[in-house]
């Protein structure tokens, strides 16, 4: 029976996030947005549209005066998707895909499996409910074990996503999950695999928690009080509002990940960040704590219809193997 759990959540994960793959990319990019750039060759201002929000203080990094006067400004994710299409091509919607299947069946296989095992556990058999509160609990535990063994096919999917930005000559050019995670590993070393991992599971715990308990919270309310019949318009209506519940909860932690993951550590040079906290003042300092909701829009775009296929999915996979 636990077994089950596994591969129904695994099922619908890898279904949900190949679906939502675009979305997932295009809040990447405009996560990196505003962010203060490594190093300072002359091309690096061509590709950072978000250096108009830099303050006085941050000017080091930029090549020229002229940079300030003619940065565009920021855009939204309609504009971004756009952009994306015109300078790479529809393709570069689904860079990186095949880490995020290596993600789902990783990360999401394992804490999807690992809810449901304990769900089973904590249920009351006498009266088939389980508190909220221990529906958070298990979904901070399964979220964080999740997060921890999913690590490097997540580092490898926010670079192949956020390569299309950078200037040609600093692209990295992974050809596949597997290649990235190999180039990463001769590179810069095992470790590097679980770079940001910290903020990977303190961002899996929050969204496992508030995504799956609130599901079934939402789902138990609606069904209790009669307000809809147990079928497809309540897992929609149930999951959508997990959905949002979860972007609120991750988004701060999912920008600094972000911008921790994809930063280039140069051989003999202090790296961009030291860690989770100097990312965070860094990004707070120099673009202000709303920089924190980055790519809340695309986010909640993704977010929710992520947990949308997510669990519609899922009800009708379990339907399928109800059998076995």
């Amino acid at each position: 029976m636990g077994v089950k759990g596994f591969v129904e959540g695994g099922i619908a994960s890898i279904i949900a996030g190949c679906s939502t793959h675009p979305l997932d990319l295009i809040k990447v990019r405009m996560q990196l947005q505003g962010e203060t750039p490594i190093s300072a060759p002359a091309t690096v201002h061509n590709l950072r549209p978000a250096l108009a929000f830099h303050t006085a203080n941050h000017t080091i990094h930029i090549p020229a005066p002229s940079v300030v006067a003619h940065a565009p400004p920021r855009v939204g994710p309609v504009a971004v998707g756009v952009k994306i299409i015109q300078q790479e091509g529809v393709a570069a919607l689904f860079s990186g895909v095949s880490a995020t299947v290596l993600r789902q069946t990783l990360y999401s296989t394992t804490r999807m499996g690992l809810y449901d095992m304990l769900k089973q556990k904590w249920t009351d058999p006498d009266t088939n409910i389980m508190p909220l509160s221990k529906k958070i609990v298990a979904g901070l535990i399964a979220g964080g074990i999740g997060a921890a063994v999913g690590n490097p096919a997540d580092v490898a999917m926010v670079r192949m996503q956020a390569d299309g930005r950078l200037p040609i000559s600093q692209r990295r050019n992974y050809k596949s999950v597997i290649d990235a995670i190999t180039q990463m590993s001769k590179s810069e070393g095992v470790t590097s695999l679980w770079r940001g991992s910290s903020l990977t599971v303190n961002r899996a715990m929050l969204v496992t928690a508030s995504q799956l308990a609130s599901y079934d919270q939402f789902k138990e309310t609606i069904l209790e009080k009669g307000l809809m019949k147990d079928g497809l318009g309540t897992h929609v209506v149930s999951s959508f509002a997990a959905g949002f519940v979860a972007a609120i909860a991750s988004n701060p932690v999912d920008v600094i990940k972000t911008r921790v993951m994809n930063m280039k550590v140069e051989p003999g040079m202090a790296p961009p960040y030291s860690g989770a906290i100097d990312c965070a003042m860094k990004t707070i300092k120099a673009e202000g704590p709303m920089a924190l909701y980055k790519g809340f829009i695309p986010t909640i775009s993704r977010q929710g219809p992520f947990t949308v296929v997510l669990f519609v999915t899922l009800e009708q996979v379990r339907k399928m193997l109800k059998d076995f």
